[in-house]
């Protein structure tokens, strides 16, 4: 098997079902973002002050091209899918999910997350903009589209479960 890549917008459920999914499939589960800041000892607001927005996305690229050789479950950053060479990575190496969530939804689960740089300095409008455009790139890098609205966490699981077995001839 290969990588199983988690897509979305920020809030649209990439750990949670990352986190679900592997113990489902019995694979390891990997957060891209928890796995850059163990590796430059820095916290991503930390990474985008001191370095700035191009090198920790050129350090999510690094990841997706050197991270283990091992069937795994990988939830990615929200801007991941933004870079061609990042689509062509995840696409080549294994299968894509986009959990598709709703803004709606997704701004009730982030208005007051501070752990958000972004959604902290933005406004509503602001981040459904970028939403709006960023959301033709989760599409684009999918293998398969996962609507999320309406359904709870385990459904959208033992969705994406079973996709995988299926994709995988189980």
């Amino acid at each position: 098997m290969y990588k199983v890549y988690l897509v979305g917008f920020m809030g649209s459920g990439k750990s949670a079902v990352g986190r679900r999914l592997s113990y489902l499939l019995k694979m390891p589960y990997y957060d891209m973002d928890k796995e850059i800041v163990k590796n430059e000892q820095k916290t991503i607001p930390e990474i985008f002050e001191q370095s700035g927005e191009v090198y920790f996305r050129k350090l999510e690229t690094e990841f997706l091209q050197n991270f283990r050789n091992e069937s795994c479950i990988i939830s990615t950053g929200g801007g991941v899918a933004m870079n061609d060479e990042n689509i062509r990575i995840m696409r080549k190496t294994g299968l894509v999910l986009f959990l598709d969530a709703t803004f709606h939804d997704i701004w009730i689960r982030i208005k007051n997350d501070k752990n958000r740089p972004i959604v902290q300095s933005s406004t509503r409008e602001e981040l459904e903009q970028l939403y709006n455009k960023r959301r033709k790139f989760y599409k684009k890098s999918a293998h398969i589209t996962i609507l999320t609205e309406n359904r709870p966490l385990r459904q959208v699981t033992e969705y994406a479960g079973y996709q995988v077995n299926r994709l995988k001839g189980e």
